[in-house]
């Protein structure tokens, strides 16, 4: 099945870093002290065990289900496949007799209440069917401490193969798997808390082991307990005192958590002589998915390692 050049792009990516999700599998180095605007306290950490209930390791399955049937669209999922290249995988059967040739790609994609970056690009063409996966990166899935799946949740966007148009954006669809009765969903949020308002909790987790291609990384979770899908991002970042860029953007919708990386670029930390990352100033930007409004502008938040 041909791949489009988002898959493309996604397996490329997939060898070094995950979006948000999480692109940190190693270990972290936990910042010395984290404050923000003029308060200078400590803030507090909140310390949770993350842990599932599987002594032994066991087949995880889904049952077969019809996810999308409209718009001459039919979307069945098959089963669940674990030994995927870059991750587990529910294997779909597509069939399009929509009158349109489509290319289905998917949208905020879940797992265990983590969101986590996925790889799926498929072309039909009208009145031809497809077998197909979704695909959830390992490597996301390690960031958020998922050995296990329960539950997986995520939208198709369907869309025009030669117009590009959008065609159909389905509902949130969620699939539980053959352990989901028995799993115990708890989240690791320990790290010193960055911001916390407006539905939306942001802690720093220290500084990745492990740098991604383009360099060093700040691991930070991010939880949405409010009723908007958010996007969070950093403004005026700098690092031992000079200004520099940072790579983050982070999709968490309504309900969900995520495990993701602030990551720095090389080629700034070497024209600006820095050698170690000491202090790191920046402030969050958080803003409404859907309608791009600002929600908060955080006071400026100081880390220092």
């Amino acid at each position: 099945m041909k791949r489009t050049l988002a898959i493309i792009l996604a397996l490329m990516l997939a060898m070094s870093l995950v979006a948000c999700g999480g692109s940190s599998g190693g270990e972290v180095k936990e910042p010395s002290n984290v404050t923000t605007g003029n308060n200078t306290e400590d803030t507090q950490q909140v310390e949770q065990t993350e842990k599932n209930e599987e002594p032994e390791k066991t087949e995880v399955t889904i049952s077969e289900t019809v996810l999308v049937d409209e718009a001459g669209v039919k979307i069945t999922a098959k089963r669940l496949a674990t030994d995927g290249i870059f991750g587990p995988e529910i294997k779909l059967l597509i069939e399009n007799n929509s009158g349109k040739d489509l290319t289905f790609q998917c949208r905020n994609a879940s797992v265990n209440g983590y969101m986590v970056e996925t790889m799926m690009s498929v072309d039909v063409v009208n009145g031809k069917k497809a077998n197909d996966g979704l695909t959830f990166m390992e490597s996301a899935l390690e960031a958020c401490g998922i050995d296990a799946i329960a539950d997986m949740e995520f939208a198709f966007h369907i869309f025009d193969m030669a117009e590009w148009e959008t065609y159909l954006d389905t509902n949130a669809i969620q699939i539980k798997t053959s352990i989901a009765d028995t799993f115990e969903y708890t989240y690791d949020d320990s790290g010193d808390l960055a911001y916390e308002g407006n539905g939306v909790k942001i802690v720093v987790k220290g500084l990745a082991e492990d740098a991604s291609i383009f360099g060093p990384s700040i691991v930070v979770y991010i939880e949405n307990t409010g009723n908007k899908d958010v996007t969070v991002q950093t403004r005026d970042v700098s690092i031992n005192g000079f200004m520099v860029d940072a790579l983050f953007s982070c999709d968490v919708v309504a309900g969900k958590r995520a495990v993701d990386t602030i990551t720095f670029m090389d080629s700034d930390l070497e024209e600006n002589d820095i050698a170690a990352i000491e202090n790191v100033e920046l402030s969050f930007h958080v803003f409404d998915m859907a309608e791009w409004e600002t929600i908060v502008d955080t006071e400026v938040v100081n880390i220092t390692f």
